[in-house]
């Protein structure tokens, strides 16, 4: 029982670990939260968390490691997710002060964050190392447990709970704040966009360099 649980504890923390820290992917979510709705911002995450999905099949499938081995592929990837930034970056500013349940598909924010997730370099990388670890529990060691590899399905599943958890939560803090401050529902977007235009400017160096470029 114990050593399921840890399993399970282990594996949502090392989701929150993918899922939480500042950069693109959360710039999105709060731009969708604060200028339409939770919903809105609820469908980027999971746009996030299916593409997290697709990278463990591909990391199964030993195609992570094929993208992080070749550097024109990476690069170009790269490139396109830089200019992808730099657009939604445009919306968000764009779009900033009409803090409203407005109409239009969620589907929006889910292929915005999906494509964005794919062309994510910080994305690639985590699973190239924190990742590994959901390959084979075994190498994971959790307050003083060992993890066997039989608890795999249950890190996985708390891997998954961890962003779920994540996009579910965040969202919901700040159209909290928000509604109660509409000034900051303003504020959350323009810094999601200069965040967006810094990580574009990130990414852009990156790309050019792994192409050659400078």
């Amino acid at each position: 029982m114990l050593t399921a649980l840890v399993s399970v504890v282990a594996g949502l923390l090392l989701g929150l670990s993918l899922a939480a820290p500042p950069g693109p992917m959360n710039a999105v979510i709060a731009e969708e939260s604060v200028n339409r709705s939770w919903r809105a911002g609820f469908a980027a995450g999971l746009g996030a968390m299916s593409a997290d999905g697709l990278f463990f099949v591909f990391a199964l499938a030993g195609l992570v490691t094929f993208v992080e081995q070749a550097p024109t592929l990476r690069g170009v990837m790269v490139g396109i997710g830089g200019l992808l930034m730099l657009y939604f970056a445009y919306g968000a500013v764009k779009n900033a002060g009409s803090f409203s349940d407005s109409e239009g598909s969620d589907a929006a924010g889910f292929g915005k964050a999906f494509a964005l997730a794919l062309t994510n370099p910080y994305q690639i990388t985590w699973w190239l190392t924190a990742g590994i670890g959901l390959l084979n529990p075994g190498r994971i060691e959790a307050f003083g447990i060992s993890l066997s590899a039989g608890s795999g399905l249950l890190t996985i599943g708390g891997f998954f709970l961890g962003i779920f958890l994540w996009i579910t939560s965040f969202p919901a803090a700040l159209r909290a704040a928000g509604e109660r401050v509409d000034e900051l529902g303003t504020g959350i977007a323009y810094v999601s966009a200069l965040v967006l235009v810094w990580f574009a400017g990130v990414f852009t160096l990156d790309a050019a360099g792994t192409l050659g470029l400078v």
